[in-house]
């Protein structure tokens, strides 16, 4: 995966030959087309990546969550949740005015086992597992309902 870094600094130089290098940033330079987005991480939420952090809120005006709403992480084991990410990466958003794009009530991967295998290990019927997302998908978009401004599902 190509950096934050590396990937701004190509794009940066595709705008220096249009624009100052120092005066301009990305989002600034394509407000009248589209947004300028970017998918973060904890650590670039939380502040532990500071330099990519200082990047994101400089260039971008939107921003996605890369893995904590995703089921493994936000919802691991029946009835366990863990808010703590996504709620952070939430406030990032609003704290730095953007776009806030939630990713992802169902994938394909990254889910928990037990969304799809009962107690003792054996499938859950097709009526179990369409309650389970069900109920999940309930569960993780009524927490962030008016909180976000977009679901990338």
């Amino acid at each position: 995966m190509i950096s934050i870094s590396k990937t701004l600094c190509y794009s940066l130089l595709l705008l220096s030959s249009n624009y100052c290098f120092a005066q301009i940033t990305l989002k600034e330079a394509y407000k009248d087309a589209f947004m300028m987005g970017v998918a973060v991480n904890d650590g670039v939420v939380s502040g532990r990546d500071k330099d990519s952090q200082n990047i994101v809120v400089k260039q971008f005006n939107t921003i996605t969550i890369e893995n904590s709403m995703k089921a493994e992480r936000i919802n691991p084991k029946p009835g366990i949740f863990n808010y703590e990410p996504a709620d952070a990466f939430v406030e990032f958003g609003k704290k730095n005015n953007m776009f806030i794009v939630a990713h992802t009530l169902v994938w394909h991967n990254q889910t928990p086992v037990w969304f799809f295998q009962n107690e003792d290990g054996k499938p859950k019927t097709k009526e179990e597992v369409t309650e389970r997302l069900r109920e999940h998908i309930k569960t993780i978009a009524g927490r962030y309902a008016g909180k976000v401004n977009a679901w990338d599902v």
